[in-house]
Protein backbone atom coordinates (compact mmCIF):
# COMPACT_ATOMS: atom_id res chain seq x y z
CA UNK A 1 0.00 0.00 0.00
CA UNK A 2 1.56 3.49 -0.59
CA UNK A 3 2.10 6.18 1.49
CA UNK A 4 -0.89 8.27 2.79
CA UNK A 5 -0.83 11.51 1.84
CA UNK A 6 -3.42 12.59 4.67
CA UNK A 7 0.04 12.96 7.02
CA UNK A 8 0.96 16.10 4.73
CA UNK A 9 -2.52 17.95 4.32
CA UNK A 10 -4.26 17.16 7.98
CA UNK A 11 -3.83 20.27 9.31
CA UNK A 12 -4.04 24.09 8.39
CA UNK A 13 -0.51 24.01 7.62
CA UNK A 14 -1.06 21.82 4.95
CA UNK A 15 -3.45 23.91 3.00
CA UNK A 16 -0.42 24.62 0.59
CA UNK A 17 1.53 27.16 0.22
CA UNK A 18 0.15 28.01 -3.15
CA UNK A 19 -3.33 28.69 -1.45
CA UNK A 20 -2.45 29.79 2.09
CA UNK A 21 -0.31 32.21 1.42
CA UNK A 22 -0.31 36.09 -0.04
CA UNK A 23 1.11 36.86 -3.54
CA UNK A 24 1.00 39.58 -5.70
CA UNK A 25 -2.55 41.20 -7.10
CA UNK A 26 -3.66 38.38 -3.95
CA UNK A 27 -7.22 40.24 -3.49
CA UNK A 28 -8.21 38.89 -6.44
CA UNK A 29 -5.67 36.45 -7.84
CA UNK A 30 -6.02 33.73 -5.44
CA UNK A 31 -3.28 31.10 -7.06
CA UNK A 32 -1.36 30.76 -10.29
CA UNK A 33 -0.64 27.15 -12.31
CA UNK A 34 1.73 27.09 -14.77
CA UNK A 35 1.91 23.42 -16.64
CA UNK A 36 3.87 21.47 -19.07
CA UNK A 37 2.61 18.28 -20.87
CA UNK A 38 5.64 16.00 -21.86
CA UNK A 39 5.85 12.78 -23.25
CA UNK A 40 8.26 10.14 -23.25
CA UNK A 41 10.28 9.06 -26.36
CA UNK A 42 9.75 5.25 -27.57
CA UNK A 43 6.29 4.81 -25.39
CA UNK A 44 2.84 5.21 -27.26
CA UNK A 45 0.76 8.29 -25.82
CA UNK A 46 -1.21 7.01 -23.02
CA UNK A 47 -4.63 6.32 -24.68
CA UNK A 48 -2.62 3.70 -26.46
CA UNK A 49 -0.47 1.83 -23.19
CA UNK A 50 -0.87 -1.10 -22.62
CA UNK A 51 -1.02 -2.29 -18.65
CA UNK A 52 2.02 -3.61 -19.38
CA UNK A 53 4.00 -0.69 -21.02
CA UNK A 54 1.69 1.37 -18.96
CA UNK A 55 4.04 -0.58 -15.72
CA UNK A 56 7.21 0.22 -16.75
CA UNK A 57 6.25 3.92 -18.13
CA UNK A 58 5.32 4.34 -14.34
CA UNK A 59 8.17 2.81 -12.37
CA UNK A 60 10.32 4.37 -15.06
CA UNK A 61 9.27 7.88 -13.89
CA UNK A 62 8.84 6.90 -10.05
CA UNK A 63 12.60 6.26 -10.25
CA UNK A 64 13.67 8.97 -12.17
CA UNK A 65 11.66 11.37 -9.93
CA UNK A 66 12.63 10.65 -6.62
CA UNK A 67 16.18 10.27 -7.54
CA UNK A 68 15.72 14.52 -8.45
CA UNK A 69 16.16 15.03 -4.49
CA UNK A 70 14.80 18.41 -4.87
CA UNK A 71 13.39 18.88 -0.57
CA UNK A 72 12.89 16.87 2.20
CA UNK A 73 8.95 16.84 1.55
CA UNK A 74 9.61 15.59 -1.28
CA UNK A 75 7.13 12.79 -2.02
CA UNK A 76 5.69 10.42 -4.94
CA UNK A 77 2.47 8.28 -4.45
CA UNK A 78 0.97 5.57 -6.85
CA UNK A 79 -2.52 6.32 -7.25
CA UNK A 80 -3.49 2.86 -8.37
CA UNK A 81 -2.71 1.52 -4.49
CA UNK A 82 -4.33 4.68 -2.88
CA UNK A 83 -7.72 4.55 -1.26
CA UNK A 84 -10.04 6.90 -2.87
CA UNK A 85 -10.18 9.65 0.28
CA UNK A 86 -6.62 9.74 -0.64
CA UNK A 87 -6.93 10.40 -4.20
CA UNK A 88 -9.48 12.89 -2.99
CA UNK A 89 -7.89 14.69 -0.76
CA UNK A 90 -4.53 15.07 -3.69
CA UNK A 91 -7.60 16.74 -6.22
CA UNK A 92 -8.93 19.35 -3.38
CA UNK A 93 -5.44 19.78 -3.04
CA UNK A 94 -5.03 21.08 -6.69
CA UNK A 95 -2.08 18.53 -6.87
CA UNK A 96 -3.97 16.17 -9.22
CA UNK A 97 -6.38 16.50 -11.61
CA UNK A 98 -9.67 15.17 -11.42
CA UNK A 99 -8.70 12.63 -14.40
CA UNK A 100 -6.00 11.12 -12.64
CA UNK A 101 -8.18 10.93 -9.01
CA UNK A 102 -10.51 9.03 -10.89
CA UNK A 103 -9.08 7.27 -13.66
CA UNK A 104 -7.55 3.91 -13.23
CA UNK A 105 -4.59 1.66 -13.95
CA UNK A 106 -0.88 2.77 -13.51
CA UNK A 107 -0.76 6.35 -12.31
CA UNK A 108 0.96 8.27 -9.79
CA UNK A 109 2.17 11.55 -8.76
CA UNK A 110 5.46 13.15 -7.45
CA UNK A 111 5.48 16.30 -5.72
CA UNK A 112 7.44 18.88 -3.03
CA UNK A 113 4.79 21.04 -1.73
CA UNK A 114 8.01 23.62 -0.84
CA UNK A 115 9.04 23.53 -3.97
CA UNK A 116 5.32 24.32 -5.15
CA UNK A 117 5.85 21.49 -7.42
CA UNK A 118 3.17 18.49 -8.58
CA UNK A 119 4.29 16.08 -11.29
CA UNK A 120 0.89 14.24 -12.51
CA UNK A 121 2.23 10.22 -14.09
CA UNK A 122 0.02 9.39 -16.66
CA UNK A 123 -2.65 11.11 -16.70
CA UNK A 124 -3.61 12.10 -20.65
CA UNK A 125 -0.18 12.80 -21.15
CA UNK A 126 2.80 11.05 -19.51
CA UNK A 127 4.05 13.96 -17.34
CA UNK A 128 1.82 16.64 -16.55
CA UNK A 129 4.72 19.16 -14.69
CA UNK A 130 3.41 22.22 -12.56
CA UNK A 131 4.19 25.24 -10.42
CA UNK A 132 1.90 26.67 -7.91
CA UNK A 133 2.10 29.36 -6.48
CA UNK A 134 0.37 32.18 -4.38
CA UNK A 135 -1.20 35.57 -5.73
CA UNK A 136 0.05 36.64 -10.20
CA UNK A 137 3.02 34.82 -10.40
CA UNK A 138 3.46 33.65 -13.91
CA UNK A 139 6.83 34.83 -14.66
CA UNK A 140 8.66 33.62 -11.36
CA UNK A 141 6.99 30.47 -11.89
CA UNK A 142 7.54 29.73 -15.63
CA UNK A 143 11.53 30.62 -14.72
CA UNK A 144 11.13 28.06 -11.87
CA UNK A 145 9.08 25.45 -14.26
CA UNK A 146 12.21 25.83 -16.52
CA UNK A 147 14.37 24.97 -14.53
CA UNK A 148 12.86 21.75 -13.62
CA UNK A 149 11.72 20.59 -16.80
CA UNK A 150 15.29 20.98 -18.13
CA UNK A 151 16.66 19.17 -14.58
CA UNK A 152 14.16 16.20 -15.88
CA UNK A 153 15.24 16.23 -18.94
CA UNK A 154 18.21 15.02 -18.65
CA UNK A 155 17.54 12.31 -16.82
CA UNK A 156 14.28 11.34 -19.38
CA UNK A 157 14.00 11.22 -23.19
CA UNK A 158 11.25 13.57 -24.21
CA UNK A 159 9.22 12.99 -27.36
CA UNK A 160 10.21 16.03 -29.29
CA UNK A 161 9.56 16.90 -32.83
CA UNK A 162 12.20 19.57 -35.07
CA UNK A 163 9.50 20.94 -36.26
CA UNK A 164 6.24 20.87 -34.38
CA UNK A 165 7.68 20.96 -30.91
CA UNK A 166 6.54 18.59 -28.00
CA UNK A 167 4.48 16.31 -28.98
CA UNK A 168 1.34 16.05 -26.50
CA UNK A 169 -1.89 13.78 -26.63
CA UNK A 170 -4.18 16.51 -27.58
CA UNK A 171 -2.83 18.26 -30.37
CA UNK A 172 -3.63 21.86 -28.78
CA UNK A 173 -0.96 21.11 -26.36
CA UNK A 174 1.74 21.02 -29.48
CA UNK A 175 4.77 22.83 -29.41
CA UNK A 176 5.20 24.15 -26.04
CA UNK A 177 3.16 22.02 -24.16
CA UNK A 178 2.22 25.43 -21.98
CA UNK A 179 -0.52 25.75 -19.80
CA UNK A 180 -0.86 29.03 -17.75
CA UNK A 181 -3.67 29.01 -15.32
CA UNK A 182 -4.61 32.07 -12.70
CA UNK A 183 -7.29 31.19 -10.31
CA UNK A 184 -9.55 34.63 -9.98
CA UNK A 185 -11.68 35.54 -7.14
CA UNK A 186 -14.16 37.54 -8.92
CA UNK A 187 -17.24 38.23 -6.70
CA UNK A 188 -18.32 41.84 -7.94
CA UNK A 189 -18.62 40.75 -11.56
CA UNK A 190 -20.66 37.95 -10.62
CA UNK A 191 -22.88 40.37 -8.50
CA UNK A 192 -23.21 42.68 -11.11
CA UNK A 193 -23.77 40.58 -13.06
CA UNK A 194 -20.84 41.33 -16.16
CA UNK A 195 -19.49 37.99 -15.61
CA UNK A 196 -20.47 36.59 -18.90
CA UNK A 197 -19.41 39.55 -20.60
CA UNK A 198 -16.16 38.93 -19.30
CA UNK A 199 -16.08 34.99 -20.43
CA UNK A 200 -17.27 36.81 -24.33
CA UNK A 201 -14.23 38.99 -23.68
CA UNK A 202 -11.44 36.35 -22.33
CA UNK A 203 -13.02 33.94 -25.54
CA UNK A 204 -12.09 36.45 -27.97
CA UNK A 205 -8.27 36.78 -26.52
CA UNK A 206 -8.33 32.98 -26.54
CA UNK A 207 -8.37 32.35 -23.33
CA UNK A 208 -10.08 29.60 -21.50
CA UNK A 209 -12.49 30.21 -17.94
CA UNK A 210 -12.88 27.10 -15.79
CA UNK A 211 -13.84 26.16 -12.00
CA UNK A 212 -12.67 26.30 -8.62
CA UNK A 213 -10.57 22.68 -9.70
CA UNK A 214 -9.77 23.42 -13.43
CA UNK A 215 -10.65 21.54 -16.43
CA UNK A 216 -13.78 19.69 -16.19
CA UNK A 217 -15.22 21.11 -12.78
CA UNK A 218 -17.68 23.02 -11.95
CA UNK A 219 -17.55 27.68 -11.08
CA UNK A 220 -18.18 27.41 -7.11
CA UNK A 221 -18.02 30.24 -5.10
CA UNK A 222 -16.49 32.99 -7.44
CA UNK A 223 -13.60 31.39 -8.26
CA UNK A 224 -12.55 31.01 -11.72
CA UNK A 225 -9.50 29.75 -13.53
CA UNK A 226 -8.42 31.42 -16.90
CA UNK A 227 -6.04 29.66 -18.87
CA UNK A 228 -4.63 29.90 -22.45
CA UNK A 229 -6.12 27.53 -24.88
CA UNK A 230 -3.58 26.78 -27.64
CA UNK A 231 -0.12 26.52 -27.58
CA UNK A 232 1.05 25.20 -31.21
CA UNK A 233 2.89 28.11 -33.39
CA UNK A 234 3.79 29.99 -30.20
CA UNK A 235 6.49 30.31 -28.53
CA UNK A 236 6.53 30.42 -24.35
CA UNK A 237 7.76 34.20 -24.29
CA UNK A 238 4.34 34.61 -26.33
CA UNK A 239 2.47 32.82 -24.58
CA UNK A 240 3.27 34.54 -21.75
CA UNK A 241 3.10 37.89 -23.07
CA UNK A 242 -0.66 37.04 -24.24
CA UNK A 243 -1.49 36.25 -20.65
CA UNK A 244 0.20 39.17 -18.96
CA UNK A 245 -1.50 41.59 -21.30
CA UNK A 246 -5.17 40.77 -20.05
CA UNK A 247 -4.82 39.42 -16.87
CA UNK A 248 -4.18 43.24 -15.20
CA UNK A 249 -7.33 44.76 -17.16
CA UNK A 250 -9.18 41.45 -15.63
CA UNK A 251 -8.05 42.37 -12.04
CA UNK A 252 -8.77 45.88 -12.38
CA UNK A 253 -12.39 45.59 -13.92
CA UNK A 254 -12.81 43.40 -10.44
CA UNK A 255 -11.39 46.21 -8.15
CA UNK A 256 -13.15 48.68 -10.05
CA UNK A 257 -16.81 47.20 -9.47
CA UNK A 258 -16.10 46.51 -6.04
CA UNK A 259 -15.29 49.86 -5.86
CA UNK A 260 -18.40 51.02 -7.63
CA UNK A 261 -20.88 48.35 -5.20
CA UNK A 262 -19.39 49.66 -2.17
CA UNK A 263 -19.79 53.67 -2.84
CA UNK A 264 -23.25 53.20 -4.37
CA UNK A 265 -24.90 50.47 -2.28
CA UNK A 266 -22.46 50.32 1.00
CA UNK A 267 -25.10 49.18 2.60
CA UNK A 268 -26.17 46.20 1.08
CA UNK A 269 -22.56 44.81 0.40
CA UNK A 270 -21.80 45.23 4.43
CA UNK A 271 -24.88 43.14 4.39
CA UNK A 272 -24.31 40.40 2.88
CA UNK A 273 -20.70 39.91 3.73
CA UNK A 274 -21.50 40.46 7.40
CA UNK A 275 -24.55 37.91 6.95
CA UNK A 276 -21.86 35.39 5.37
CA UNK A 277 -20.07 35.91 8.51
CA UNK A 278 -22.63 35.64 11.11
CA UNK A 279 -23.77 31.95 9.29
CA UNK A 280 -20.24 30.58 9.08
CA UNK A 281 -19.43 31.74 12.38
CA UNK A 282 -22.86 29.79 14.15
CA UNK A 283 -23.87 27.10 11.84
CA UNK A 284 -23.88 23.75 13.16
CA UNK A 285 -24.24 22.30 9.77
CA UNK A 286 -23.07 23.65 6.35
CA UNK A 287 -22.25 21.61 3.29
CA UNK A 288 -19.04 21.83 1.14
CA UNK A 289 -20.68 24.09 -1.51
CA UNK A 290 -22.36 26.83 0.86
CA UNK A 291 -19.39 27.22 2.81
CA UNK A 292 -17.69 27.75 -0.21
CA UNK A 293 -20.08 30.70 -1.03
CA UNK A 294 -20.15 32.02 2.07
CA UNK A 295 -16.36 32.05 2.13
CA UNK A 296 -15.94 33.81 -1.19
CA UNK A 297 -18.31 36.92 0.38
CA UNK A 298 -15.64 36.47 4.04
CA UNK A 299 -12.39 37.28 1.30
CA UNK A 300 -14.20 40.27 -0.09
CA UNK A 301 -15.00 41.50 3.48
CA UNK A 302 -11.26 41.05 4.15
CA UNK A 303 -10.01 42.57 0.70
CA UNK A 304 -11.89 45.81 1.38
CA UNK A 305 -11.26 46.38 4.46
CA UNK A 306 -14.63 45.14 5.96
CA UNK A 307 -14.29 42.80 7.95
CA UNK A 308 -11.69 43.42 10.50
CA UNK A 309 -9.55 40.75 12.48
CA UNK A 310 -9.25 38.13 9.62
CA UNK A 311 -7.02 37.77 7.34
CA UNK A 312 -6.45 36.24 3.56
CA UNK A 313 -4.67 33.76 4.58
CA UNK A 314 -6.95 31.89 6.81
CA UNK A 315 -9.55 32.82 4.41
CA UNK A 316 -7.64 30.80 1.70
CA UNK A 317 -6.84 27.92 4.27
CA UNK A 318 -10.21 27.61 5.28
CA UNK A 319 -11.56 27.32 1.62
CA UNK A 320 -9.15 24.60 1.14
CA UNK A 321 -9.59 22.98 4.38
CA UNK A 322 -13.35 22.92 4.41
CA UNK A 323 -13.72 20.58 1.14
CA UNK A 324 -14.73 16.93 1.70
CA UNK A 325 -11.62 14.95 1.82
CA UNK A 326 -9.66 17.32 3.90
CA UNK A 327 -12.75 17.64 6.51
CA UNK A 328 -12.27 13.60 7.19
CA UNK A 329 -8.40 14.19 7.00
CA UNK A 330 -9.18 16.48 9.34
CA UNK A 331 -11.48 14.15 11.70
CA UNK A 332 -8.69 11.21 10.76
CA UNK A 333 -11.23 9.00 9.46
CA UNK A 334 -14.10 8.78 7.15
CA UNK A 335 -17.18 10.62 7.17
CA UNK A 336 -20.87 10.42 5.77
CA UNK A 337 -22.50 13.23 4.00
CA UNK A 338 -24.05 14.53 6.75
CA UNK A 339 -21.29 13.68 9.70
CA UNK A 340 -19.20 15.66 7.08
CA UNK A 341 -21.37 19.00 7.21
CA UNK A 342 -21.37 18.45 11.16
CA UNK A 343 -17.82 18.65 11.02
CA UNK A 344 -17.06 20.74 8.15
CA UNK A 345 -19.20 23.60 10.56
CA UNK A 346 -17.79 23.02 13.51
CA UNK A 347 -13.88 23.46 12.14
CA UNK A 348 -15.18 26.70 10.48
CA UNK A 349 -16.13 28.16 13.69
CA UNK A 350 -13.81 27.02 15.64
CA UNK A 351 -11.12 28.93 13.28
CA UNK A 352 -13.28 31.98 12.87
CA UNK A 353 -13.60 32.14 17.07
CA UNK A 354 -9.98 31.89 16.75
CA UNK A 355 -9.47 34.86 14.91
CA UNK A 356 -11.45 37.26 16.20
CA UNK A 357 -10.44 36.27 19.79
CA UNK A 358 -6.58 36.24 18.61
Amino acid sequence: MAESPRSYFSSPDGAGTWMASDGPDHDVVVTTRIRFARNLEGYPFRSRLSDERAKELVAHLRERLTGLELSKDQAYLSLDELEELDRELLFEHHLISLELARGTGPRGVFFSVSRHVSVMVNEEDHLRIQMLGPGQNLAALLEQLREFDQLLARRVAYAYHPRFGYLTSCPTNVGTGLRLSVMLHLPALVYSKEIEKTFAACAKMKLAVRGFYGEGTSYLGDFFQVSNQVTLGRSLEKLLQDVTKVLPKLVEHEREVRRTILRENTKGLEDRIYRAFGVLSQARRINSQEALELLSQLRLGVSLGILRGLDLKMVNELLVMSQPAHIQALEKHELKEDERDVARANYIRQRLGEASTG
